[in-house]
């Protein structure tokens, strides 16, 4: 499986990894900021953007392909599905990844017995059902969840969604995978085994990975 990706800029090296249903188009605002400082590798992950989809929805699988789309030692900067993949990349191959900036990410998405600092399971069966029903529909909600509460959300939204246009659509096969993804990930547990620096932004007004998280 080879990823598509897409190289810019001089200088230390930098990759980019979006989130679920989403696409390289979502870094858009930042590559003017980032280009003269560094050279970006901005990846799709697998059936999303002009990635192939993957066979199934295995994490180890997916950052082994992300991993193959990189330098052979880049900083890593993930968002939501993207910085779990980049967590799951920098245990599988240390030596690859100097650092992590993970923007939005949480290491179990799911509520559990053990675990509230996420979304309750129904909800997301919920909106994982509107996916199947009217993806478009859960598309745009998703969207809207990431920017529900911003003073400028509606520029914002309305950025997001002609920047991402500009790029192909996920297919059903990508996202029912990162679906599967966040549905099934937990990596609590592996969090210690993390050498490399690591950056944790989170946003207080975020509807899908609470703020209390950052105390965790």
């Amino acid at each position: 499986m080879k990823l598509y990706r897409e190289i810019n800029g001089v200088g230390p090296e930098l990759v980019l990894l979006h989130g679920w249903g989403l696409n390289s188009a979502v870094w858009q605002t930042l590559y003017a900021a980032l280009i003269p400082h560094y050279r970006v590798t901005s990846i799709e992950l697998p059936g999303h953007g002009a990635s192939p989809a993957a066979e199934s929805a295995d994490p180890q699988a997916w950052a082994a392909a992300c991993l193959a789309a990189a330098p052979p030692t880049a900083y890593w900067i993930g968002w939501s599905l993207g910085g779990q993949l980049a967590i799951q990349a920098a245990l599988q191959s240390p030596d690859r990844v100097a650092g992590l900036s993970l923007i939005a990410t949480t290491p179990r998405f799911v509520r559990a017995e053990d675990w509230d600092l996420a979304m309750p399971r129904a909800t997301f069966s919920a909106f994982a059902k509107s996916l199947d029903d009217a993806p478009d529909t859960a598309l745009l909600r998703f969207l809207s969840l990431q920017v529900k509460g911003d003073e400028q959300g509606r520029s914002t939204l309305r950025q997001l969604r002609e920047d991402m246009a500009r790029r192909p659509r996920a297919t059903a096969s990508g996202l029912d995978h990162g679906l599967a993804l966040l549905r099934a990930t937990d990596l609590r547990a592996q969090l210690a085994d993390i050498r490399c620096r690591q950056q944790w932004l989170f946003g207080e007004r975020d509807t899908l990975v609470p703020i209390g998280l950052a105390d965790w």
